[in-house]
């Protein structure tokens, strides 16, 4: 044993360890002062994120180089990790390993195998960063980017000339032939300068790992300790589940979202210290993507640079401006990307509640949509005793109070209320579920707008008093099963009335249509007509509603896909209540998603939402695409028609 190796190694550990520990208390310190949410439930789901997002590395995969090119680092460094230690006693003791696994040959191949994988996976980083240089990283810091990948790279060469010198010096405790790479590294290293190397490449292994760990938790890459943290806590509810206000509180209880990074709860510190800065959020954001302010990557950045300064200004506009917090559309894009849990949607509405509940600085736009809820029960400001109008002639029923409930409530939504377009949507479900002999009612006048538009505008009061209006007439007229044409519905029905009382079995018609249809209660005969559907963020994304629709679609014509589908799907533009702002900043987000429909040479855009049927054919007008927009539902009545009338031409034939 060199005594003097271990006394200097003792010191540069004793000094690595104190610098990292004196940073990762600071930061512990600074999380704990956090607002608190409730994040320590459902451990079984919190186990499984951890497997498959960290372990499994699911988010990453979506994007095959990169994602294969990370998952090799990231696997890598779990294989080497004994190897920190092996190398520690390689420093203190050149004879010496640690017992039993330093010796075992398949050990020896695994540490061979991924550390190649490693450095394979540097490599391919740098390539994308330095000659394919995406988009995505713009904003992002690059330098110091290079200077992890540049130590990670060191860490591995040094493993493999120490291994190689090694060998080469009959130093190793595993067998030779068991690491292949070092076993050639051995072979091209000089003879008499193997013992400087030997000692050389240890010391630099160890150096350079020690001097990663103090590194990291004074850099941006805070990721590399806490991805895996804030991936525990993350969201186990509903994804389009928005946490409520207790409005009830002792008003100086009451966190009216966040104004400083002072507000911000302890969830949303780890958010934005987990940020890897890969930019996958940039890269699929629809406001970023048709030239607007709002990168989702940039604000939690802003939001980091805000909170690790200490400073106690307001976050808007001194960190971001007002135009990056109001152009979002709560579609949700970035939070399915996001490799490390981030729910950038909680922070954007949490500065949204703080400016239009204390600060009242909002969109002109919103002003007569948030009073018209509060005073008309709806965004049109049109009356109540209207609701039902598009009903009339159908035969619906308008449930009354003290009424035997029906076996299902057709939620009707204020869009297909009071919007022509959208209306048909819900003529065409009304005459599916009438043929189809289903026991259903509509509340009329009783019903109002669930809230969706306040809540994601940031006027959670206006939302509160909507929830718990309808929640009481609701529960009055013991609703169990509701079927709603609007994703936003369904999502407020579903996953955020649970909070105040309102626990229904909510369906979207899409999803009940093809139940129906699989029970052969609708019967219908496709046209040979080119279909593509473009899903609904808060019914694909937020809501994994995916195959239903397409059975319809299937029901109807022949289905093409549109590039970006499913989870991936683009926005119409119309969420976080955009569909009552003017866009007055980059390119209509619905031209763009008209566009890409128009690519596929299909007829018709099918949708399953009545603000994309609004927003769309907005688009479609706009930019003169040769399509028309339609609801499933319509489709699908069009497609029993047919039906109908080729059973009848079969039976006069047949007679």
């Amino acid at each position: 044993m060199n005594l003097v190796a271990a006394a200097i190694l003792a010191l540069v550990l004793a000094v690595a360890i104190a610098l990292f520990a004196r940073r990762a208390l600071l930061l512990y310190r600074l999380i704990r002062m956090g607002k608190p949410v409730k994040r320590f439930d459902d451990l079984p789901a919190r186990a499984q994120a951890e497997a498959v997002v960290v372990m499994g590395q699911s988010k990453l995969l979506q994007r095959l180089l990169p994602g294969v090119m990370h998952a090799a680092i990231f696997w890598g460094f779990i294989v080497l990790f004994p190897t920190i230690f092996i190398a520690m006693i390689g420093v203190v003791d050149q004879h010496a390993t640690l017992p039993w696994l330093g010796r075992q040959g398949w050990y020896a191949l695994l540490v061979d195998s991924f550390a190649f994988l490693v450095l394979a996976g540097v490599i391919t980083a740098f390539v994308i960063r330095k000659v394919q240089r995406p988009r995505r990283f713009a904003g992002s810091h690059v330098l110091e980017a290079d200077v992890i990948l540049l130590l990670i790279g060191g860490i591995v060469v040094s493993l493999f000339l120490w291994h190689g010198s090694q060998i080469a010096l009959g130093l190793n405790e595993f067998p030779a032939a068991w690491a292949p790479i070092s076993s050639l590294m051995a072979q091209a290293l000089p003879q008499r300068w193997a013992p400087y190397i030997e000692r050389g490449a240890v010391w630099a292994h160890v150096l350079i790992i020690l001097g990663f760990l103090v590194y990291l938790p004074y850099s941006k890459h805070l990721h590399i300790f806490l991805a895996a943290v804030n991936v525990f806590f993350g969201r186990t509810s509903a994804r389009g589940r928005l946490e409520p206000i207790n409005l009830e509180a002792p008003d100086d209880e009451v966190r009216y979202g966040a104004a400083t990074a002072k507000d911000l709860t302890w969830k949303q510190m780890v958010d934005t210290m987990s940020c890897t800065e890969c930019g996958r959020c940039q890269d699929v954001c629809p406001a970023f993507n048709t030239g607007k302010e709002l990168s989702p990557k940039l604000l939690i950045m802003a939001v980091r640079d805000q909170l690790l300064s200490g400073a106690s200004t307001p976050i808007v506009p001194n960190a971001v401006s007002d135009n990056v917090v109001w152009d979002c559309v709560t579609c949700g894009a970035c939070q399915q990307e996001c490799p490390v849990g981030i729910e950038h949607i909680d922070h954007i509405i949490d500065l949204r509640r703080n400016l239009v509940m204390v600060e009242s600085r909002f969109p002109a736009e919103a002003a007569p949509v948030l009073r018209d809820i509060d005073r008309a029960s709806n965004p049109w400001g049109k009356p109540q005793a209207d609701r039902a109008h598009w009903a009339e002639g159908l035969g619906v029923h308008i449930l009354q109070p003290g009424e035997e409930p029906p076996d299902v409530l057709f939620w009707v939504g204020c869009a297909p209320a009071y919007d022509e377009r959208a209306r048909k949507a819900a003529i065409s479900t009304a005459k599916l579920m009438k043929a189809a002999r289903v026991d259903f009612a509509i509340l009329g006048p009783r019903e109002s707008c669930t809230g969706d538009p306040a809540r994601r505008m940031g006027d959670e009061y206006t939302f509160q008093q909507q929830a718990k209006q309808n929640v009481g007439t609701l529960n009055e007229a013991r609703v169990r099963k509701i079927v709603t044409t609007c994703p936003h519905c369904m999502n407020t029905l579903s996953n955020e009335y649970p909070d105040f009382g309102g626990n229904y079995e909510v369906v979207h018609h899409t999803t009940f249509l093809a139940e129906l249809m699989r029970e052969g209660r609708i019967k219908t005969l496709a046209a040979d007509r080119a279909i593509t559907y473009h899903d609904s963020c808060y019914l694909a994304r937020h809501n994994d509603v995916i195959a239903e629709p397409r059975e319809l679609v299937a029901a109807a014509g022949r289905p093409v896909e549109m590039a970006r589908s499913g989870k991936q799907t683009f926005c119409c533009g119309a969420g976080g209540a955009r569909m009552w702002m003017e866009e007055s900043r980059g390119r209509p987000i619905n031209q763009e998603r008209v566009k890409e429909a128009a690519a596929t040479g299909a007829q018709t855009l099918a949708v399953a939402c009545p603000f994309c049927t609004v927003m769309l054919d907005d688009g479609v007008r706009e930019t003169g695409a040769k399509l028309q927009v339609i609801d499933l539902a319509t489709l699908l009545s069009e497609a029993v028609e047919r039906r109908k009338a080729w059973d009848s031409a079969n039976t006069r034939v047949d007679g």
